[in-house]
Order: C-alpha cells, then structure tokens, then sequence
C-alpha cells in the first residue's frame, strides 16, 4: 500500500537504513554487518545491522523496526505523562511504531560518536479515532572539540530544516541541548544536532516530508567527519579520554533516554537491539577531573555550556 503514509514511512526508514549501511561498510572495507532479522510474536519486528571491531568503527548499529499491538501500561503512563490523553477500551490500546535508529561509536578519539533516530507513532482510542505522531533527531559526540566539525554538522542539519521552516532549527535545536542532558553530571551528552517527538501538525503529509529531509540529511552531516579524521594519529591518554565520555554515554542511554525506557517497557521487544547504543568499551574513573585549560576542560565547557554553531 505504496500510497498510506504508514507503509511511505516504513519504505523510508529502511532506505535510510540501506544508505547509512553502505556509506559506513565504504569506509571499513575489512569490517562487514551482522544482519539480523526478527519477528515479536506480539506483532511486527525489524531488521538489526551491527558492525563490530572494524579498522575504523568499534561498533556501528543501525536498526529498524515495525512493531504494533497492545501498549503496556507503563509505556502508556510514560506517554500520559507528557500530556498524551488516551482513552483505552477495556485497558487496551492498540499502537503501532516504526522506526530507524543508529548510534556509531568509531575507534578514533578524534572521530565522534554519532545517533540519530527517527521514528512515527500510531495509537487508536476507545471511539476509533487514531493519534499519530513523529519524533526523532540527529546528534553528535565528539570526544574532543573540533569547531569545524561542529559547524558542518550544525550547519547540515539546519540547511534540512530550512527547507520547510526557518523556525524549526533553532527550536529544535535547543531541544536537543535540553533532551540529551545528564542531569547528575551537569552537562549534555555531546555537542547536540536537532532533536523532537510528538510533533502532529501542520499535517501528517507537511511532518512526513520534514522528517524525511532530516533523514536523508544523516549521511552528508556525519560521513564527512569520518573520512577527515579516521586515520588521525592518537595518544593512549586520547583514547583514555574516550573510554571516560563513553562511560557518560552509557549514563545517559541507561538512565534518561526516552527511547531505550520505551523498549525496555514494550512486551516482547528485542534487548539485543535496544542495548545496541551502547558501546563495546567505556571507562568510570573516580573524580576524574581533566587538566585546567586542557583539550579535554575545552570540551567539557561546551557540555556544560552549549554554543551556537550556526
């Protein structure tokens, strides 16, 4: 059914899916992905990519999925929550969700780590009628400030947003500073992108087609990057740092992200590919604390205070 939104978003989250596969296999010849296919016996299922311990990615997972059922009642508290009003029948909802999602986490310290996701929501209510939604975003995690870097990721993704309204890039901008912090640490996870969920307006076909320019934006703001630093040189002390902010990732995903709690909350959802964000190593120190005036304080002071790139 080429013609529903439901089926264009799926057939899009799996090109996107295909492009980054082969944009990240090109720069890793000797590496290749485990393909990994499965079904929810609850409804639905999805497609993991991972590549493992290549010459230039630790680990680089793009995932999608199409899943659909009954939503838990700790998914559907979780929506509730922010100020989603669902009124079930007999306790059920029946939803359906698509999405794509990638987290790449290079060997290089001077290649950042880089997620996006992006994802569409269906819910049917006791009278019938369906809610639906898109969320999703683009965010990158250097493990040291490149500021060049930093303004051809900006720069790439608000070009994408441009494109439908000069509003939304700096809205969701600001967003994403806000989504991706680490509330106990005092920073944010890295130096931000774009991030939004539950946007249902102007119409269904006007968010479609937004969320289709930002995906289509993943590979030309983050590949680049890749290729410019993959063969940098670095000191063990550089990959020590590395390990050190991993440790921050993992922080986040496990405690925060909203994405990996939904995952963990839906019946019959695939671990193996909701922990896919997390990387193959990371380091916790105790009162660890870089050098004043260091390479490593300089990205701290961006994590706690965000910058304007574009």
């Amino acid at each position: 059914r080429r013609r529903e939104l439901r089926s264009r978003m799926e057939l899009l989250i799996m090109e996107t899916q295909a492009e980054m596969c082969r944009a990240l296999a090109a720069l890793d010849p000797g590496a290749s992905f485990a393909v990994d296919t499965w079904e929810r016996k609850e409804g639905g299922g999805g497609i993991s990519c991972v590549l493992q311990d290549g010459e230039v990615f630790e680990k680089a997972g793009v995932n999608v999925s199409v899943v659909s059922g009954l939503l838990s009642e700790e998914a559907a508290r979780q929506m509730r929550s922010r100020g989603k009003s669902l009124k079930a029948k007999d306790g059920k909802l029946p939803f359906c969700a698509m999405g794509v999602s990638s987290v790449i986490h290079p060997k290089n310290p001077h290649v950042p780590t880089m997620h996006f996701n992006y994802r569409y929501f269906e819910i049917e209510e006791a009278d019938g009628t369906k809610q639906w939604w898109f969320g999703g975003g683009t965010d990158l995690t250097p493990t040291y400030l490149n500021e060049e870097d930093a303004i051809h990721f900006h720069k790439t993704l608000k070009e994408a947003c441009d494109k439908h309204d000069l509003k939304l890039y700096p809205k969701y901008k600001k967003w994403c500073d806000d989504y991706f912090y680490i509330k106990h640490r005092g920073e944010r996870r890295g130096i931000g992108g774009i991030f939004f969920d539950d946007v249902d307006s102007p119409s269904k076909e006007e968010v479609f087609q937004f969320v289709k320019s930002c995906a289509k934006a993943v590979v030309p703001c983050y590949i680049p990057i890749v290729k410019k630093h993959c063969h940098d040189s670095f000191t063990p002390e550089e990959k020590l740092w590395q390990q050190l902010r991993r440790g921050r990732y993992v922080e986040f995903n496990l405690i925060y992200d909203r994405g990996t709690k939904f995952g963990l909350l839906t019946p019959g959802s695939r671990i193996e590919s909701i922990l896919m964000s997390l990387p193959l190593t990371a380091r916790w120190e105790y009162m660890h604390t870089p050098p004043a005036s260091s390479k490593e304080a300089e990205i701290l002071e961006v994590l706690r205070n965000p910058k304007d790139w574009v």
